[in-house]
């Protein structure tokens, strides 16, 4: 049975906040039969040393990678939607969390986007 919304995204950053939005798309997605859309976002790394110290050692020590990280986080999120079984499509975007939800959101057509609340306050939490 088909609902209002056939194509859902919905942000995530890990966070607690973000979790409660992915399990409410997820159920959204489930009671709607809609795709469900992952979108965690990274700022990329502009340039990285690393020391031949760290490099001799680096299997003691994870280096930083924000797109894995992005990547870890939608696929994560996305688990539990799999489970349920719907459909399920993971981004790992870079730059600004806000235009890689849109970017992704006009991309597949999305009719609704779902966001976590952190850090939202004032005027842009009505936004």
């Amino acid at each position: 049975m088909g609902g209002v919304f056939r194509s859902i995204v919905v942000g995530t950053d890990g966070s607690p906040t973000a979790a409660e939005a992915v399990r409410r798309a997820t159920e959204l997605a489930t009671i709607c039969g809609a795709k469900l859309h992952v979108v965690s976002a990274y700022k990329p790394l502009e340039a990285l040393y690393v020391s031949p110290e760290v490099l001799a050692d680096a299997g003691t020590y994870d280096l930083v990678n924000p797109e894995a990280d992005a990547q870890r986080a939608a696929a994560e999120a996305a688990a539990g939607a799999r489970a349920a079984g719907l459909q399920v499509s993971t981004y790992a975007c870079p730059g600004d969390a806000a235009a890689a939800i849109i970017d992704v959101a006009e991309a597949e057509g999305a009719d609704l986007i779902v966001v976590g609340n952190r850090g939202m306050t004032g005027r842009g939490r009505f936004l």
